[in-house]
C-alpha cells in the first residue's frame, strides 16, 4: 500500500509540474501488484497497456532518443509511454557552452527547459537523480522474457519506476580526483552550472582589475584537447590584454587526435592571442598560495599598495612535471584553474538481490554493449553516449562526443521500435561527419570528413559551425526561436559595425 501511495504521489507531482500526464499511472501502477506484466494485464483487463520506456539522462543521447521515438510511426496500441529522467530541469547543448563565456549566446538558447521542449509531445519528464537499478532481464538468470517487465529504477527521492525497456544515457562528470588539489581548487567545464561558475569567477577577476595598474589575470587551463583549446581561445579573446592564459598538456602537441587543419588553425589563434603553451607537462599538484608567500612576494617587489586589491581573491600554484627528460619542472601561478582532463561515466549501481550478477563495464566504468547498443546480457537495456563502451570497425573505442551520442540516439530509437514490434534490430555504424571547434566570437575551424584535407576557418568556419548546430537543436519550435534570435543579434551587430565604420570615416575627414 505504501508503494502504491508513493507512485500516486509521483503522478500528482508530475501533473502539477508538467500538465496532463495521460497514462502515467499505468507506468507506475504495476509496482503495487505482485506478478508478471501479462498476469496483471489479464487480471485487470488491460490488454491494451502500452510498452513502457524509461530513459535515464536528458543529454544528446537521452533526449534525442525520446524525440526519435516520438517521431516514428507506430502500429495501433504499440506506441510506448516514454519517461525521461534527468537531475537537471534543462537540456544543455554542451558544444556551445563556450559561447556563454563570450556572450555570443543566451542561456535559454542552448539550455532550454525540458518542459518547454516536450510541451507538444507525449514524452513525460521527471526531475530526479538515479540511485540504483534492478534489472530482471539478465540472460543466464531467467532469459529475455517477453511477458514480464524489464526491471525497476530506484530514484533518490524514493520513487520506483518499473519499465519494459531502459535506456542508459546519463553522460559523464568531470574527474577531478586524479591530482592533489584539483577537486578543491580547480573548476570543471562540462555543465551549465560549471559555465556559470567560470563566468562568475571571470567577472569577479575583471572587476578587481578594472582601472588598476596591476598584474594581469592569470588563467590556467589543464588539458589541450578540444575542450581545453576552445576554453583557452575563448577566454584569451575575452580578457585580451587584461589577462594571460596558460594551457598545459601532457602531449607534445594540442588536440593530438584532431584533423591537421583544425589543429593548425587553433595553434595560429592561440599564438596570436598570446596563450602560453606548456606541452609535454603534467600537473602534479595544485595548491593555494599561502599568506606567507604573498607577504614574501610583496616585500620583494615593493608594490604593497598596488597589489592590495590582488589579495581580495585566492591565487593558486600549479606544479608541473615534464613527461620526458630534457625539460625542467615548472611552477605556475594562476587566479583561476580550469580542468578539462578526464571524465567519469555515470553508470548507476545495481541492486544485486539474491543473484549476484554484475553489470558488464569496462575499465573506465562504461557499460559494455553489443553492436545493437544493448548492454551485454541485458536485452531490455540500451546504453549510449558516455555511458556506453562501443568500438568501431577498427577496434577503437568510439569517442565520447555529441556527434556519436546523436547518431546512437537515432539507432536506439529505431531499435526500440523494432524490439517492441518484433522486427530485427540494426547494428550501429558510426559515420564521422567531421570535427568542429570554436576559436572566438567570429572564429572557428571545421574539417568535414566528406572533403579530404578541407578546413574552413575564420568567419566562414564560424558561420558554418553555427548553422550546423542550429540544425542540430532538439525541436523545430526551438530551432525557429533560436534562429530568429541569432539573426536579430547578427543584424544588430552588423548595423553597429557599419555605424562605427561611418563614424571613423567622417571623423577622419
Amino acid at each position: 500500500m505504501e508503494g502504491l501511495k508513493r507512485h500516486l504521489t509521483l503522478k500528482q507531482h508530475c501533473l502539477c509540474m508538467h500538465g496532463q500526464m495521460t497514462g502515467l499511472v499505468v507506468l507506475f501502477e504495476f509496482k503495487a501488484f505482485k506478478g508478471s506484466l501479462a498476469s496483471y494485464r489479464q487480471k485487470k483487463g488491460l490488454s491494451h497497456i502500452k510498452p513502457r520506456v524509461c530513459i535515464l539522462g536528458g543529454g544528446f543521447g537521452g533526449l534525442y532518443t525520446a524525440l526519435r521515438l516520438e517521431s516514428l510511426v507506430w502500429p495501433s496500441g504499440k506506441k510506448p509511454q516514454v519517461l525521461l529522467v534527468d537531475q537537471s530541469d534543462r537540456f544543455v547543448f554542451k558544444p556551445m557552452l563556450y559561447e556563454l563565456l563570450s556572450g555570443e549566446v543566451d542561456a535559454w538558447e542552448i539550455a532550454p527547459r525540458f518542459s518547454d521542449l516536450l510541451a507538444n509531445t507525449s514524452i513525460q519528464f521527471f526531475q530526479d537523480r538515479v540511485k540504483l537499478l534492478h534489472p530482471s532481464d539478465n540472460l543466464g538468470m531467467n532469459g529475455p522474457t517477453r511477458s514480464g517487465c524489464g526491471g525497476t529504477v530506484h530514484l533518490e527521492s524514493g520513487v520506483v519506476i518499473e519499465y519494459d525497456w531502459l535506456v542508459l544515457a546519463l553522460g559523464a562528470e568531470a574527474k577531478l580526483d586524479v591530482v592533489p588539489g584539483a577537486a578543491e581548487f580547480a573548476l570543471a567545464f562540462s555543465t551549465l552550472e560549471d559555465a556559470r561558475k567560470v563566468d562568475k569567477k571571470l567577472r569577479m577577476l575583471e572587476r578587481g582589475k578594472f582601472g588598476k595598474e596591476s598584474s594581469p589575470i592569470r588563467v590556467a587551463v589543464v588539458g589541450c584537447g578540444y575542450s581545453g583549446v576552445e576554453l583557452a581561445a575563448t577566454i584569451s579573446e575575452r580578457l585580451q590584454d587584461k589577462g594571460v592564459v596558460q594551457a598545459i598538456n601532457v602531449e607534445t602537441t594540442i588536440c593530438p587526435t584532431a584533423p591537421p587543419g583544425n589543429r593548425e588553425a587553433a595553434l595560429k589563434v592561440l599564438s596570436s592571442r598570446g596563450v602560453q603553451l606548456f606541452l609535454g607537462y603534467f600537473v602534479s599538484c595544485i595548491r593555494r598560495v599561502c599568506e606567507a608567500e604573498n607577504s614574501d612576494k610583496l616585500t620583494e617587489t615593493g608594490k604593497e599598495e598596488a597589489t592590495v586589491g590582488e589579495q581580495d581573491h585566492e591565487k593558486y600554484i600549479l606544479e608541473l612535471k615534464p613527461v620526458e627528460k630534457g625539460l625542467e619542472s615548472r611552477i605556475l601561478e594562476a587566479d583561476l584553474v580550469l580542468w578539462t582532463v578526464g571524465s567519469k561515466p555515470l553508470v548507476p549501481s545495481l541492486e544485486h538481490g539474491n543473484y549476484g550478477y554484475l553489470f558488464p563495464v569496462n575499465s573506465r566504468g562504461q557499460a559494455e554493449t553489443d553492436e545493437m547498443l544493448r548492454v551485454k546480457g541485458h536485452p531490455r537495456i540500451f546504453a549510449i553516449g558516455d555511458s556506453a563502451a562501443l568500438r568501431d570497425s577498427s577496434g577503437r573505442l568510439l569517442p565520447a562526443t555529441a556527434q556519436v551520442a546523436f547518431q546512437q540516439a537515432d539507432f536506439t530509437g529505431w531499435n526500440l521500435w523494432a524490439a517492441i514490434n518484433d522486427r530485427p534490430l540494426l547494428p550501429f555504424r558510426f559515420q564521422n561527419l567531421g570535427e568542429m571547434m570554436i576559436l572566438g566570437k567570429n572564429d572557428a575551424a571545421i574539417s568535414p570528413s566528406f572533403v579530404e584535407g578541407l578546413t574552413l576557418d575564420g568567419p566562414i568556419g564560424h558561420t558554418a559551425r553555427k548553422l550546423a548546430y542550429l540544425l542540430r537543436l532538439p525541436t523545430d519550435e526551438h530551432r525557429v526561436k533560436v534562429g530568429i534570435s541569432w539573426f536579430t543579434k547578427s543584424a544588430i551587430d552588423s548595423i553597429a559595425s557599419l555605424q562605427s565604420t561611418i563614424t571613423k570615416v567622417l571623423s577622419g575627414s
